[in-house]
């Protein structure tokens, strides 16, 4: 019989009426950072989570593309399914050519399972250093299955905290292929723009040019609130402004573990032009960038 999963009593669930953006997508945007939590019983979460959401699935996520005025998305498994990526690759198979996704694997992953996951659409894995999220793994871990996926032109999704990055830079610095680090690695954005931890993680991008991120997520880092995130607007422009090829930005729906409120996804599209002025930065930023990683085979 399948164990009944209950949200977490303090779970917030995703916005049930986001707003109609004021700000037009270019066509062909891409969505790409977002996750699917099951729907359990079908794609039951993980016995070794550290949290229990509400379901969202592919159709709810789907809906919302729609409405938004995306055209794809990439889907990034969530830390509640732990390595079974069955709800992910589900989602991606759905969609056909209008999503790809990033897996989550452990060190046992074998040639034909990445070649399966790579048929349905995923392009890379996820390592994740968030201690609160997942349990420590050892780099060399991390290291093997980079040598893995390498050979399959997948790449590399980093989730870490600004604090961590100073012990993490020579580790991402012996990884193989193209690395994306989400959320601009979770600056402290009350230490503003110029101080040394931020500055770090520009220069950790202006060395390596396989190294990207996702100028993403300012309902986690903004301390002034919805539904401006103006705090946060300086940290993501200038990210788009040094790297103009090598950004992403996605909604990250349902928005895991948000704590102080849940972002309007309406909102947070228009948080787009303020952070991508130009027609060029958001055609870049929206289209050309998650296109040429992700849908250029």
């Amino acid at each position: 019989m399948t164990e009944v999963q209950v949200k977490d009593a303090d779970w917030l669930d995703f916005h049930p009426n986001p707003s109609k953006p004021a700000f037009t997508l270019p066509e062909g945007a891409v969505d790409a950072h977002c996750h699917v939590f099951g729907p359990s019983p079908e794609f039951p979460f993980a016995p070794e989570r550290k949290y229990t959401p509400c379901n969202a699935g592919k159709d709810e996520l789907y809906k919302l593309r729609d409405y938004l005025g995306f055209s794809r998305n990439v889907i990034v498994q969530a830390t509640c399914h732990g390595k079974d990526n069955r709800a992910m690759v589900d989602a991606c198979r759905t969609a056909g050519d209008l999503a790809r996704g990033i897996a989550s694997v452990g060190p046992d992953i074998t040639e034909d399972e990445i070649r399966e996951m790579d048929a349905a659409g995923v392009r890379g894995v996820r390592f994740n250093f968030v201690k609160r999220l997942v349990d420590a793994t050892p780099k060399e871990v991390f290291l093997s299955i980079a040598e893995k996926i390498k050979p399959f032109g997948w790449h590399i999704v980093v989730y870490f905290e600004a604090q961590d990055l100073e012990e993490l830079v020579p580790f991402l610095e012996q990884l193989p292929t193209v690395i994306v680090v989400d959320h601009m690695g979770r600056p402290d954005v009350e230490k503003g723009v110029d101080h040394p931890d931020f500055q770090r993680f520009l220069d950790l991008m202006a060395r390596n040019e396989n190294i990207w991120s996702k100028v993403t997520c300012p309902e986690r880092l903004s301390k002034v609130g919805p539904d401006t995130y103006d705090d946060v607007v300086p940290f993501a422009k200038k990210v788009v402004e040094m790297f103009p090829d090598r950004v992403l930005w996605g909604t990250d729906w349902p928005h895991p573990n948000m704590k102080s409120h849940m972002p309007d996804d309406g909102k947070l599209v228009d948080f787009i032009p303020r952070i991508a002025p130009t027609a060029e930065e958001q055609q870049k930023l929206l289209v050309d960038n998650p296109m040429r990683l992700y849908w250029a085979r």
